[in-house]
């Protein structure tokens, strides 16, 4: 596969300098950027595959084995009878799952974070980094839950946060549960 890449790059510069002949003018990729394939070899290729390999499985050691369900919630739904016994029969169906949460310290994050304590389930809290990201900490924080592959979301009733994390899950394909009332 490296050959044929290698023979591509290789035609693509040749082209590159007849249309320069040709047209007086350099020529310049639609999209992306012109990188000097020269200089790209093999090795260099081979060792950016082996990086990035290096970087997905640290990530995975992070992430303890057993499906994975995001749950978000507002911070003003409490009802936690209703979260504790969704969240009950959820792990009755997944008796090894992991809960992904938003970390929020109120709410309904809140609830499920003390349901998995007592309950005995890994969870994960997702907070926003607010230095970082400002305005757009809970978002990119949806981003980065959704980046695990959850087999579903939990959205309980909150604001747009929990929208735009259904919103993106359903375009994902994976399965959302809606609860509470009024949705979220």
């Amino acid at each position: 596969m490296i050959e044929r890449r290698n023979a591509m790059e290789l035609f693509r510069d040749q082209a590159a300098d007849r249309f320069e002949a040709h047209t007086g003018s350099a020529w310049r990729p639609r999209t992306g950027s012109m990188v000097n394939h020269r200089a790209l070899t093999a090795a260099m290729v081979d060792s950016r595959e082996f990086l990035a390999a290096r970087r997905r499985a640290e990530t995975e050691l992070l992430v303890p084995a057993g499906p994975k369900i995001a749950f978000t919630g507002g911070a003003d739904f409490n009802d936690h009878q209703l979260i504790w016994s969704t969240l009950d029969k959820v792990r009755a169906k997944h008796p090894d799952m992991v809960l992904i949460h938003g970390g929020s310290p109120t709410g309904a994050e809140r609830i499920a974070a003390r349901w998995a304590d007592t309950r005995k389930v890994t969870h994960i809290p997702f907070k926003p980094d607010w230095t970082r990201h400002a305005k757009a900490a809970p978002f990119k924080r949806n981003d980065q839950i959704l980046e695990i592959l959850p087999i579903g979301v939990i959205v309980f009733p909150g604001s747009g946060i929990q929208e735009n994390l259904a919103d993106k899950a359903r375009k994902l394909g994976i399965p959302v549960w809606r609860f509470g009332a009024g949705g979220a």
